[in-house]
């Protein structure tokens, strides 16, 4: 458990590569305790923000602390207050899961009992006791995944960042691994933050923010943004979607955005609107989707256009609502 308040803070945070700006100005706290996601598509900013946390870039413009430690100056003391997941895979596919854990306290200078009690520890927190004599390359991809955090763990730090965590695991094992890190914040009071495409990942955070072109477009809960829509989320499908869009703002007053395709408008009362659309502009209209806001009409409403990211073995989730063709 962290003895500050803040886990994370960061200030006005810029990095560019050469011409590209890969961050803009950003600011944030994440608290101590806190399961804490940085929600983008791939090219929005946040590998290169995780990277600054995790001491392999060093800040260009703006502030950051970790754990009270102030980055670069401190960066010895800010490595010794974090474990790092990284996307890639980290085995020795040729040692046991025991030899990978023990390689990596001794990095650490975890030993004797301390590393007896602590590799006892993380055996069981993540449910692999039972297979600490197996080579890694046997062992599924959702396994691979838990030793790996056994390994990021193994030293105690009370923050734990992981980039892509769970990319190339199939729903179980994702599954399983999100109740290993609610568990352990649970059980230690470790605070957890994540990069992730996902957007239902994202909604499992306790917040979030949300990141695109290298700027902050977004900051709360997943709760609190999707009520930011307000109302029920029509997605009208059409083959005249600017055409559509103007038809509904000078008979009803809507206004929407015309995106790919599709017409999305938030609107009360969603199911009401279905007959007075299609009575009016059903000539414009090939299909209609209603639906509660989701995290992805989150972020169409602060950019102006859909997320987009490569699928991974997870993808986006499909839009949860009734469809009208």
């Amino acid at each position: 458990m962290l003895p500050h308040r803040f886990a994370i803070e960061i200030e006005g945070v810029s990095y560019a590569y050469k011409e590209r700006l890969a961050l803009r100005d950003v600011s944030l706290q994440v608290s101590a305790g806190e399961v804490f996601a940085f929600l983008g598509p791939n090219g929005g900013g946040k590998t290169t923000l995780f990277r600054i946390l995790s001491t392999l870039l060093t800040v260009q413009r703006g502030s950051v602390r970790v754990a009270g430690f102030e980055l670069p100056r401190q960066s010895s003391e800010v490595r010794r207050k974090i474990g790092v997941v990284f996307q890639s895979p980290s085995l020795d596919k040729k040692l046991t899961v025991r030899e990978n854990i023990r390689h990596q306290a001794t990095l650490y200078g975890v030993s004797g009992q301390r590393l007896a009690d602590r590799e006892a520890e993380m055996m069981e927190l993540f449910g692999i006791a039972d297979r600490a004599g197996d080579r890694a390359e046997f062992l599924s991809g959702g396994l691979r995944r838990r030793v790996e955090l056994a390994k990021g763990l193994i030293h105690e730090p009370p923050i734990l960042l992981l980039d892509e965590p769970t990319v190339g695991l199939d729903p179980g094992a994702r599954s399983d691994l999100w109740r290993c890190l609610l568990d352990l914040r649970k059980r230690r009071g470790t605070t957890v933050i994540l990069t992730t495409h996902l957007l239902d990942e994202a909604d499992r955070a306790d917040r979030l923010a949300i990141l695109d072109q290298g700027g902050l477009v977004a900051l709360d809960t997943p709760e609190k943004l999707r009520a930011s829509i307000g109302g029920d989320t029509l997605l009208l499908r059409s083959t005249s979607p600017d055409r559509l869009l103007r038809e509904l703002q000078e008979r009803f007053g809507l206004t929407g955005r015309a995106i790919d395709g599709e017409v999305h408008i938030e609107v009360a009362d969603g199911y009401r609107w279905v007959a007075r659309l299609y009575e009016a502009c059903g000539e414009l209209i090939t299909g209609v989707t209603i639906g509660k806001p989701t995290l992805e009409d989150v972020f169409i409403a602060r950019t102006g256009h859909r997320f987009r990211a490569e699928s991974n073995g997870g993808g986006n989730p499909v839009r949860q609502g009734s469809s009208h063709s």
